[in-house]
């Protein structure tokens, strides 16, 4: 039997059998791991645990730990779920399944409207299949085998599927779990014996393939865990969760509201959600001046000439909303602000000298987003963009991409995100611009993340068509990851414009370009920190950051003269003037979780002081009024 040479993750090279599997490796090191394993990463491509190796390469063990192995879990556990489905209800068709950030979901067509005793049903179900611990078996087919076999089955939703394949490429992968037989690419698990603990979640409407002219399909979500710990600590994370959303706690603390009769996806900010995002915007521009960028404003609307030489017309014109007819030509409303920018660069002819060029914007852009994708601040169809180019030269690259993560740390560090997890994107398959300048530019982003000496993962062939990119994520207080941050070369716009610049030889050159983003949206941004907060700011971003409550109605007159040192200092202030007793006030302000409460009478009328209560932590004691406001100033000032 000839003989392949497998390699290891520390360098380790041995051989090994042709047509041995990953699992049969797995073992030949240890039980436990075989025990771990999920499923094997070859040459950069996973695979099932069972499926032959009959050449040379490196290998990966993937385990729940890992996020790839995460997802062949729940991959597998959507697959476990509809066989339970079908199970309980033989007449089900069933749409797509995947995994998900956290779990999986199965979009399914039954005659049956599913409630929360469904769920219990189908999660039951799917215990008592995995402990029958049958094997999850990949079997190839053509097309039009495959076609054939799912018109039998009569699930005419993976027959749509196929009939769109392309038929020259490569043989059709189903999956046999059981009884159950699904089209999938795979992989999956050796078997779904490895499915310990189970918990569906919720039930939504989704039309099929995202389209609202299709039939609405129910939307099963669930999760599932190999330890009893891991589903219970995810459980209890769910319901912090739900205390933090931002649309419940926007709607308690009277921040923002969206209002469907006017306009989906559009939001409308209240006073006090008003003065969060003034303390935003104001941080964000001193920051980008002191950082050596400029500020740029630009329209809200363009000839479409401009969305024709971008090429959004031609890629993104379902995602625009056009604008009007201007003497006979069409107008169309900004989904971003990049082609503007340009056009502010080509006013001039540049030199080498002028660069870099850093100009910045909070630029606010609309776009379509489907109903169904529509979720309070976190996904909305208009907003301000916290929005960036840099235009530099090659030799340049290298420095601006450090800055802009030093930046990006910093600003985030900021509002109290210091966990981040950065990765890599790199040139996909279908590119535009020439080989040498990706290399070129993913080259330096990897020495910038190397330079800053920060752990990334690379996501190989995950950059947009038009140039590679690194993205900052962040964790925020339940551990959950939000992408904010984004470093984008483009090789398409600069090409697509004719930007140039006169080089030290005296030629024209072409600028590298960078897309740069920070916050990601106000909007999304806002929604983000309401969470990570739970409504309680940080005291230089609170709405009100204390609350003057006179004991009395007596004592209106001298809360008012605090009221006016306060304003003074720039300090913001609410004066609580209504009738209530005290204590019914003093617990009404901790509810709204205002960060310190001024309790005022005769004792600090008489000595011009205050009665200092501070969020969660109660009395603070009596303080002089010059002295509570030299104490808050200086906390707001150094952003305690």
């Amino acid at each position: 039997m000839s003989k392949i040479k497998i390699t290891f993750p520390d360098g380790a090279i041995k051989e090994f059998d042709s047509g041995i599997t990953g699992y049969q490796i797995a073992q030949s090191i240890s039980n436990r791991l075989a025990d771990d394993v999920l499923a094997v990463k070859f040459n950069d491509t996973i695979k099932d645990l069972h499926r032959a190796i009959t050449e040379d390469g490196s290998v990966k063990f993937l385990t729940f730990d890992d996020t790839e192995g995460k997802e062949v879990y729940w991959h597998s556990s959507s697959h476990l779920m509809a066989h339970a489905v079908q199970d309980i209800f033989p007449e089900a068709k069933f749409g797509v399944g995947p995994a998900i950030d956290a779990g999986f979901y199965y979009d399914i067509d039954i005659n049956t409207q599913l409630s929360e005793d469904h769920l219990k049903q189908i999660e039951d179900k799917m215990i008592s299949l995995s402990k029958s611990d049958t094997r999850f078996e990949r079997e190839e087919l053509s097309q039009k085998e495959a076609i054939e076999f799912f018109k039998i089955k009569g699930d005419q939703y993976k027959v749509e599927l196929l009939s769109e394949m392309d038929e020259t490429k490569e043989k059709i992968s189903i999956y046999k779990e059981g009884s159950f037989t699904d089209l999938c690419r795979g992989p999956h698990l050796p078997s779904p014996g490895k499915i310990k603990f189970v918990k569906l979640l919720n039930i939504s409407g989704s039309y099929w393939r995202g389209d609202e002219k299709n039939k609405q399909l129910q939307r099963i979500y669930g999760i599932t865990f190999p330890k009893k710990k891991m589903l219970d600590d995810y459980l209890f994370m769910l319901e912090e969760a739900k205390k933090r959303d931002h649309r419940k706690l926007g709607k308690a603390l009277d921040l923002f509201s969206v209002h469907e009769e006017a306009g989906a996806g559009l939001i409308y900010w209240h006073p006090k959600g008003a003065r969060i995002r003034l303390e935003v915007e104001d941080f964000w521009r001193k920051a980008h001046l002191e950082n050596g960028y400029e500020l740029l404003y630009s329209p809200h609307m363009g000839k479409s000439w401009l969305w024709e030489t971008s090429g959004h017309l031609g890629f993104y014109k379902d995602s625009m909303y056009a604008g009007m007819k201007v003497d006979d030509q069409d107008y169309y409303i900004k989904p971003m602000n990049c082609p503007f920018h340009i056009m502010i660069y080509k006013t001039h002819l540049r030199s080498y000298r002028d660069l870099p060029l850093r100009w910045a914007e909070l630029g606010t852009v609309y776009r379509y987003e489907k109903s169904g994708a529509l979720h309070g601040l976190l996904r909305v169809r208009g907003f301000t963009q916290d929005d960036a180019h840099i235009f530099c030269t090659d030799d340049q690259m290298e420095s601006e991409i450090i800055e802009v993560i030093r930046f990006a740390k910093y600003v985030l560090g900021s509002f109290g995100f210091t966990e981040m997890n950065y990765y890599l994107s790199t040139m996909p398959e279908k590119a535009v611009g020439e080989a040498e300048l990706w290399h070129k530019a993913e080259d330096s982003l990897k020495k910038a993340l190397e330079k800053e000496n920060l752990s990334y993962q690379v996501d190989e062939g995950g950059g947009a068509f038009y140039g590679p990119k690194i993205d900052i994520k962040i964790k925020d207080a339940l551990g959950r990851e939000w992408q904010l941050s984004t470093i984008q070369f483009d090789f398409n716009l600069p090409e697509r414009f004719g930007m140039t610049y006169i080089g030290e030889d005296g030629k024209e050159h072409r600028p590298f370009m960078v897309h740069r983003a920070l916050l990601g949206s106000i909007e999304r941004f806002f929604g983000i920190l309401i969470e990570h907060y739970a409504g309680e700011f940080p005291l230089w971003l609170a709405p009100t950051q204390v609350a003057i409550v006179p004991v009395s109605q007596n004592y209106i007159e001298y809360a008012d003269s605090v009221a006016k040192e306060l304003r003074k200092a720039g300090i913001r202030y609410e004066v609580d003037e209504r009738n209530e007793k005290i204590g019914y006030k003093i617990r009404d302000w901790e509810m709204r979780k205002v960060s310190y409460m001024l309790i005022v009478g005769e004792k600090e009328k008489e000595a011009g002081s205050v009665s200092v209560r501070k969020h969660k932590e109660g009395d603070q004691g009596s303080l002089a009024l010059s002295e509570f406001i030299d104490k808050i100033a200086s906390e707001i000032k150094n952003k305690v």
